[in-house]
């Protein structure tokens, strides 16, 4: 009888088979779970750089035909260089370091962007449920804005609140997207050199910062119109005489208050706030910027007088007093020309009166929103956090109010001028009477108000939703 051939090759064969079939499983396995994810992360990458670098290219063209002699060198997507021609007078000297000031200014677009169009969504007016539900709010930081307390922290919440009171709304009297357009006028003497008096006058609020005068002597270079001011401590002090002449005139105290500014405001018709806002470590700083995050909290465009940003100065000049020794800010200036070209603000200045007003160098709402978004998912997808969208992903501190929750700014022993005004007219005011783009924001973000916490972070939000509790 024949003998069977042996079996061994076969069994080999066929376990040899069997591995290269559990491989190419283990392999098909392997693609349908790693290939997406690195398709997924190198379409980000790709799509979101894409985006930037044509955003770049677009600010770059702004800032050379609107930056009288500025440049932008860009680096990168998000990083550019904006350079002051050679030969541009350097004239303020920083002691502390012992430099001249740099003819060079190194941005981050990317940050940049996000910050500002941050502040459409914010409140910028300090109130009552911020520091309800802010960490510690009454005890650590409400002490931080009152001066003269004589203590560190608000050991004591019943006088702190006697102290805020006069100043202190419940709830945001402002919201974000409640005029269309918005002046923000600062003090310098170029206006002097131009007559945007009635131009100004035209917008639907317009913003002054502390003791500038508005009358008639200098109506057809600042106007007339008053309707918001932004006033440093020392100026607070002297607020009645800066407001005489309006009742309706919202003034806003840039840091603190104490004993002798609240028993002013006792004896004034006109609505008195708090600024509530982050600290700019870079770039153009004072009074000016801080009107203009005031303005963006509450404007959609927001057109910018009176600021140094021309080139050529040798001295400080506001347009009511006599110019004295100063310099030329020429970090100011290339801050605010690029806040021009992310579409922030639109500068009207005496070497920009001439030409034809044509925006179009500047990238429009829709440009800006899609780099705001790619700028939003880099900087997720770089810190390995969610890239989900929304105005409420860098809250850091959630808190819930009842909408009828809490009193009007005020206290019982103001004089009767100030209980018979209309001082809280804009806490009261109907929602129903809102602008319909304030009206269709607020329902977007669910009535939820924003506000910053901590110095120049993204995501220390402070975010109030405001709902009835259950019964």
């Amino acid at each position: 009888m024949a003998r069977a051939p042996p079996r061994r090759p076969t069994v080999v064969l066929l376990l040899g088979l069997a591995l290269a079939f559990c491989l190419a499983v283990l392999s098909i396995q392997s693609s349908l779970f790693t290939a997406p994810r690195a398709a997924s992360r190198l379409d980000l990458d790709s799509d979101e750089v894409r985006a930037l670098s044509g955003f770049q290219s677009r600010v770059q063209q702004c800032v050379a035909r609107r930056g009288l002699g500025l440049t932008a060198d860009i680096i990168d997507h998000c990083k550019l260089v904006l350079k002051f021609p050679k030969g541009t007078n350097s004239t303020w000297y920083n002691t502390q370091f012992k430099y001249f000031e740099p003819l060079e200014y190194n941005i981050d677009v990317c940050e940049t962007i996000l910050l500002w169009e941050q502040y459409r969504n914010m409140t910028t007016v300090l109130t009552r449920e911020y520091l309800d539900v802010r960490p510690d709010g009454w005890l650590d930081y409400a002490a931080k804005r009152i001066a003269q307390l004589g203590a560190d922290k608000c050991y004591n919440r019943t006088l702190c609140e006697e102290l805020l009171s006069v100043l202190l709304p419940a709830k945001p009297p402002f919201h974000p997207r409640q005029f269309a357009t918005c002046a923000v006028v600062g003090n310098s003497g170029d206006l002097l050199k131009t007559e945007f008096g009635q131009e100004i006058d035209r917008h639907d609020a317009v913003f002054r910062d502390n003791e500038a005068p508005v009358n008639e002597k200098y109506a057809k270079y600042v106007g007339l119109k008053r309707d918001f001011r932004l006033v440093v401590r020392g100026a607070a002090r002297n607020m009645a005489a800066i407001l005489k002449g309006s009742s309706d005139e919202v003034l806003i105290i840039k840091s603190l208050t104490h004993k002798e500014v609240n028993a002013v405001i006792k004896e004034l018709p006109n609505p008195v706030y708090l600024f509530q806002g982050i600290v700019l470590r870079r770039g153009a700083k004072g009074t000016g910027m801080k009107s203009i995050e005031l303005a963006l909290s509450m404007c959609d465009i927001i057109d910018m007088y009176g600021f140094t940003v021309d080139p050529g100065y040798t001295e400080w000049t506001r347009y009511f007093s006599s110019p004295r020794k100063g310099h030329n800010p020429l970090q100011g200036r290339a801050y605010y020309q690029l806040l021009e070209c992310l579409g922030v603000i639109r500068i009207h200045s005496p070497m920009r009166a001439k030409r034809v007003e044509d925006w179009s160098d500047i990238p429009s709402r829709e440009e800006v929103r899609t780099a705001h978004a790619a700028a939003f998912r880099l900087k997720r997808h770089e810190t390995g956090q969610s890239d989900r969208m929304g105005p409420f992903s860098n809250c850091k501190v959630w808190g819930t109010v009842d909408p009828d929750y809490g009193p009007v700014s005020g206290t019982s022993d103001m004089s009767e001028t100030r209980k018979n005004s209309n001082y809280k007219k804009w806490e009261v005011l109907l929602f129903e009477s809102l602008r319909r783009e304030a009206q269709e924001h607020h329902v977007q973000m669910g009535g939820v108000s924003l506000y910053k916490m901590d110095g120049n972070k993204l995501d220390d939000l402070v975010c109030v939703r405001h709902e009835h509790s259950s019964s």
